[in-house]
């Protein structure tokens, strides 16, 4: 298991999201009203964001500062890079 990650509390919040996702199936099924779907919808994709943040932040304290503290701040920054531009991505 990586160390730079909360595992526990990525699996808590995944699988709330998988739950809110469950839901948004069941709706269509239920006949309810469109904007209310959207709006499930764009709550679990907020939930989706803050999960990607969680990771974003434990490898700023993990890994970023690991690298730096080893010497490898080329690699250290060019991970970082890659990091921050596919949480932006996510947006």
């Amino acid at each position: 298991m990586r160390q730079c990650m909360d595992a526990a509390n990525l699996h808590r919040r995944l699988a709330k999201i998988i739950g809110q996702v469950q839901a948004i199936d069941r709706m269509i099924e239920e006949d309810v009203p469109c904007e209310d779907i959207l709006s499930q919808i764009n709550a679990a994709k907020s939930a989706l964001n803050k999960a990607g943040q969680v990771v974003l932040e434990g490898h700023i304290r993990h890994c970023v500062r690991d690298g730096i503290e080893h010497g490898n701040a080329d690699a250290t920054i060019e991970k970082f890079t890659k990091a921050v531009e596919r949480f932006a991505n996510m947006q």
